[in-house]
């Protein structure tokens, strides 16, 4: 296996992804927190389904986009968790060319859809709060309906043609990755072509993305605290403020580390492999734990028809 990693190639068969450089030995007791977080975010997000399928008062648009949510966020757990933890706990370090650029393909479309998926929840909550007597009239289900299609088509549209770019590139350096998962700039770093045509459509991607994704959630939650501290009563806004603090926090959860990755693998040559890494793995394994408790069991009425199943089940 070692020839491989070294012997000039044009078209490696296979990938060998190192998990974290550095911290091999900790390997085993890293896969910990990281099976407990799967675990969680797969249970959560199963669960606000279930709920949503079940309770018909939750056929709501504020409801639709959670669950949304919910499939991109088992999506993206799903096609990078499985290979992390078999790396972690049997060494098992290889994945096929075309498997490795599929889990490329799969991370940075349903990353995309995950932040348009934001967007639209924040635009939710702005018209709930800020103009809460046309929320009917603004957000129909045919509405949403459009909204859901356009994140879809944006997020399969965009990152389509990352694949094919990596896939053309000759390959005549090495076939180890040192990632946990196949990441778009780790895998064309390998490339003995010139990649700068792949590096500025990641960064336009950015720009069509996070730019006007950040700059609308920042916009919609400015007017939601604008509103909220208008409010008449002080245990209102403190439970309005409370709630959408939460949601910027799992927002800033998934942009921070994303952004981070990204850069750092066009300038932050500097920056500790390990961390980096750790880094990257954040975004795909955080919000998908945090979604289902923030978005989910903090909302009063998924709460309570959670608990009414419970004590159903019970009696």
């Amino acid at each position: 296996m070692s020839d491989s990693n070294t012997t000039n190639f044009t078209n490696p068969s296979f990938f060998i992804l190192l998990g974290i450089p550095g911290l091999e030995a900790a390997h085993v007791w890293i896969s910990i927190p990281f099976c407990a977080m799967y675990a969680i975010a797969v249970l959560g997000n199963f669960t606000i389904l279930l709920i949503v399928r079940m309770e018909q008062s939750l056929h709501a648009p504020m409801y639709y986009f959670l669950c949304m949510l919910a499939v991109i966020d088992l999506v993206l757990s799903t096609a990078t968790l499985p290979k992390m933890l078999s790396i972690f706990w049997f060494n098992s370090k290889e994945i096929e060319f075309s498997a490795c650029l599929t889990q490329l393909y799969f991370i940075h479309c349903f990353s995309v859809m995950e932040s348009g998926i934001f967007a639209a929840l924040a635009l939710d909550r702005y018209v709930a709060i800020c103009d809460p007597l046309r929320y009917s009239t603004i957000l129909t289900n045919a509405v949403v309906a459009k909204i859901g299609l356009a994140v879809l088509l944006r997020g399969v549209l965009l990152i389509l043609p990352r694949p094919f770019m990596a896939r053309r590139w000759l390959y005549c350096r090495t076939n180890v990755i040192a990632h946990t998962y196949c990441e778009h700039i780790a895998v064309v770093k390998l490339a003995c072509s010139d990649i700068r045509f792949s590096s500025y459509y990641g960064l336009l991607v950015i720009f069509l993305v996070d730019g006007p994704d950040v700059s609308f959630i920042t916009f919609s939650y400015t007017q939601i605290l604008r509103t909220i501290f208008s409010l008449p009563t002080k245990d209102t806004r403190l439970k309005t403020f409370g709630t959408c603090g939460s949601h910027l926090c799992v927002i800033l959860a998934f942009y921070i580390p994303s952004l981070f990755s990204s850069l750092t693998h066009r300038f932050g040559h500097n920056v500790p492999l390990h961390f980096h890494v750790t880094t990257a793995n954040v975004y795909l394994l955080v919000p998908p734990m945090l979604n289902p408790i923030i978005y989910g069991v903090r909302t009063k009425q998924i709460r309570d028809r959670l608990l009414h199943l419970l004590t159903h089940k019970r009696t």
